[in-house]
């Protein structure tokens, strides 16, 4: 922001003679940092779509995989795991497409109230798309997780007749509270992540924002 503090410096020591062309430079400015960062969000979301796609195609061939979609299959879920998978990456293209036309309007607007409109608008998209992703996994994880864990227990002791076919409760406890601890750790990391990688464009996207404020005072 040197630039632009240089800027605001020599419209106020000029402020009678150079007003107007001062303020019209720092709005250009910010205008083209905001529209800069924007669109660096609209690929960050592409990339991370992409690696997400990389990813799960690339565990698609592993026995692992193939043992758990044999025993999603054999428990009667495999429906719901793949309507489950089908909303995940259809709410993730829609939220990509809403970038994609945040970038695309905050390219055209053409004053300070549009813009700062735009800025706010996609800082909250971009909360909605983090809320969202953290949500699904955690929901996801501990719903599928603890199904597949439940039931493929059951049904390993069954065969084996080692125990009878019902887990004891405290087993039942320490399982779903693993569980519960391992989702809260990686949606941690996740948010770590998304904090890192989107909360430094949302931080330069709220530094714009207060430059507006100030200019439309």
């Amino acid at each position: 922001m040197k630039e632009l503090d240089l800027l605001k410096k020599d419209w106020k020591k000029n402020a009678a003679s150079f007003e107007q062309v001062s303020e019209n430079e720092i709005y250009k400015m910010i205008h083209k940092k905001s529209s800069s960062v924007v669109k660096w969000i609209f690929i960050v979301s592409i990339i991370e779509l992409g690696l997400g796609l990389v990813l799960g195609l690339a565990l698609s061939f592993t026995k692992y995989d193939e043992k758990n979609v044999e025993l999603i299959k054999h428990l009667g879920v495999y429906g719901y795991y793949i309507a489950a998978t089908v909303l995940l990456y259809a709410v993730i293209l829609y939220f990509i497409f809403k970038f994609y036309t945040m970038y695309r309007k905050i390219a055209v607007d053409d004053n300070t109230k549009k813009l700062i409109s735009t800025i706010l608008k996609t800082r909250k998209v971009v909360k909605q798309y983090i809320a969202f992703n953290l949500s699904f996994f955690a929901v996801f994880f501990i719903i599928f997780g603890g199904y597949l864990f439940y039931e493929g227990y059951l049904e390993g002791a069954s065969k084996n007749g080692v125990i009878h076919p019902e887990m004891p409760l405290n087993i039942a406890l320490i399982s779903f509270i693993v569980l519960i601890i391992a989702t809260a750790i990686f949606t941690c990391v996740f948010w770590l992540i998304y904090k890192l990688i989107y909360g430094i464009l949302l931080k330069r996207l709220q530094n714009n924002f207060e430059e507006l404020k100030k200019i439309d005072l």
